[in-house]
């Protein structure tokens, strides 16, 4: 059921810069771009900053590779808006659209490099089990994957778990591909902030 939330409660300066966005870009502003605006001083501004680190921050992973982290979590959360959204994003990263389709629909046989691999099946059970073992960690620390580069894939999880929760739970519309795709470029050039 979607909430109605997202289509009130702005002020006028706020309901400006949305027709702006729309005029410019010729897509509606998509419901994850207007909940960082509904209460921004509770949620959004905090969130923005966050999720900003946490995909564009220094990293060895590249934003490629953490747009892909992005999609995986939401496949596994079953998150409609955010696997569309992300997917689109890892595409235009990599500009290689079969390498992120083969990721998503199989990690054990697509043609990816063994730390992201463990990486993702780490966060996938992460996801799916809300815990992870030493062991585990151990096992991707094992695959060439710095401790650095754990905690940064760590706060991926982290921001997109919760995105995916708010998605589902908002009933954020799905967009067309064209959005996804224009969504993508904006956050390609961009980020979250």
């Amino acid at each position: 059921m979607r909430l109605d939330i997202l289509n009130h409660g702005y002020s006028p300066g706020t309901k400006l810069l949305f027709a702006v966005i729309r005029l410019f870009s010729g897509h509606p502003l998509p419901d994850a771009a207007k909940l960082v605006f509904y209460r921004p001083d509770f949620y959004g501004t905090r969130a923005k900053e966050f999720t900003h680190e946490a995909m564009r921050g220094p990293s060895a992973w590249s934003i490629g590779d953490r747009e892909l982290m992005a999609a995986y979590v939401s496949k596994v959360n079953e998150s409609a808006f955010c696997i569309g959204a992300h997917t689109a994003t890892a595409r235009q990263a990599y500009q290689d659209e079969p390498r992120v389709a083969a990721v998503l629909a199989d990690l054990e046989s697509a043609s990816v490099e063994e730390p992201l691999r463990a990486t993702l099946r780490m966060l996938g059970k992460l996801t799916r089990e809300g815990t992870i073992s030493a062991q585990a960690m151990r096992e991707v620390v094992a695959a060439g994957v710095s401790p650095q580069q754990v905690k940064d894939a760590l706060a991926v999880c982290a921001a997109f778990n919760t995105t995916n929760r708010l998605a589902d739970t908002f009933g954020f519309k799905l967009l067309t591909p064209e959005a996804y795709a224009a969504g993508a470029k904006y956050l390609l050039k961009r980020g979250y902030r």
